[in-house]
């Protein structure tokens, strides 16, 4: 009843609700874009290296996280989401002209562009919903994202294959700009006071690394950023042996898919639940006991029966988006305003990039090892993670303010 009632508030919360519905407008063309990009390329070019690249293209901007997400503490950030938001449109719009292979640097341009463009949304992005939405819906309506974006990753994909199918890519890339004029119409109806920024104050390098300081010395939000990197470096292993995995249980690579959904149902899950676990456990431990299960679901990844891949992948589905909503929403709660931009993009930068080094290391290990040791290594340094993030306690105060923040901020 509680969990009901809380994600119905985010709903009914003005500002909340239509950032959220940002959200999934604009993630649900990403999602088709990520899976079409990849086909596109494969068609034209028939190199599966060429194609991996789209996913290059769009991932390396993220490392430079800390420098973008200033970007976001230098304007104002509902007319620079606006901004974004109308640009992407119509950059998206110039991949009509890609018809062949002589075209494909302009698709490679565009994705980072893209890559780029996104770390900057997600950072101005975080910074808005957390100076604009109610505190004590904070937790709540970042849980409801996770599941909005899950969501969009089981239906999009399904969307965007059929969209290529009948109008080929540059139809993917009108639905992805449609997508984000959306958001923008979305954005323009907020009603959001903000102040403007010192532009003089957040410019330059300085600028830049107080957003590493801040991460570096906060007792509570180093601990849980470095153990969302860690996870995330496991997870990266660990999805990197899927196919690894599905043959030991004897079936095609398409089964693959099958655990993906399962995983997302579990996802989308945990999104709804997540704002009354913060408020009952505190980020450190709703963290921690999300990466304990995420510890047990992947050991038991090694184990050749239907029936308990299915249950792991459900596992991992509620375990690893624990530690990406707990380490999102105290950073919202945790930093200055005026820092939270790069301090956002920052703690994205350190929790995420590691996923695609475990990725690659995944890929190699798998041709050396097989999957069955790796995993049972992973699940102990996810457990090793886990007690670990317990057993410090900086934050005796974590669950008090979790806490405090809802009693201050009263709906």
């Amino acid at each position: 009843m509680t969990t009901r009632w809380t994600a119905v508030r985010v709903l009914r919360d003005r500002t909340a609700g239509r950032c959220l519905t940002a959200v999934v407008v604009s993630g649900f063309g990403t999602s088709a874009l990520w899976l079409a990009s990849g086909v596109w390329v494969k068609d034209l070019t028939g190199s599966d290296g060429l194609a991996a690249l789209c996913l290059l293209a769009m991932w390396t901007p993220t490392l430079a996280g800390p420098l973008l997400g200033a970007l976001a503490d230098r304007y104002r950030r509902r007319p620079l989401l606006i901004v974004l938001s109308l640009g992407m449109a119509a950059l998206l719009l110039t991949l009509c002209a890609v018809d062949g292979p002589e075209e494909l640097w302009l698709l490679y341009a565009v994705l980072f562009v893209y890559g780029a463009a996104g770390t900057v949304h997600d950072a101005a992005e975080s910074a808005l919903v957390a100076g604009a939405v109610d505190r004590s819906l904070l937790g709540d309506f970042n849980g409801l994202r996770m599941t909005a974006n899950e969501g969009m990753k089981l239906l999009a994909p399904l969307a965007g294959a059929g969209l290529y199918a009948a109008y080929g890519g540059s139809g993917v890339a009108v639905l992805d700009a449609a997508s984000f004029l959306a958001a923008a119409l979305v954005y323009v109806s907020l009603r959001v006071r903000e102040e403007r920024p010192d532009r003089a104050r957040e410019g330059g390098r300085g600028a830049t690394a107080e957003g590493v300081r801040h991460l570096r010395g906060h007792a509570v939000l180093r601990p849980l950023v470095l153990a969302g990197g860690v996870t995330m470096l496991c997870a990266g292993v660990s999805g990197a042996l899927t196919y690894a995995v599905v043959e030991d249980l004897g079936h095609s690579p398409a089964y693959a898919g099958v655990l993906y959904a399962v995983q997302g149902a579990g996802s989308v899950t945990v999104g709804l639940f997540s704002g009354p676990a913060l408020r009952r456990l505190g980020a450190r431990r709703f963290a921690a006991y999300g990466i304990g299960l995420l510890a047990v679901a992947v050991a038991l990844r090694a184990v050749p029966h239907d029936p308990v891949a299915w249950a792991s992948a459900a596992a991992v589905g509620v375990g690893l988006p624990a530690v990406l909503i707990a380490v999102l929403t105290e950073v919202q709660r945790r930093t200055p305003g005026p820092l939270l931009g790069r301090v956002t993009a920052t703690a994205t930068t350190l929790v995420y990039t590691p996923n695609v080094i475990g990725l690659a290391a995944g890929a190699a290990t798998v041709e050396l090892l097989g999957h069955r040791v790796p995993l049972s290594v992973l699940g102990v340094v996810l457990g090793v993670t886990a007690a670990v993030l317990l057993a410090q306690r900086p934050a005796s105060a974590d669950r008090t303010a979790a806490r405090s923040a809802s009693d201050a901020s009263p709906a």
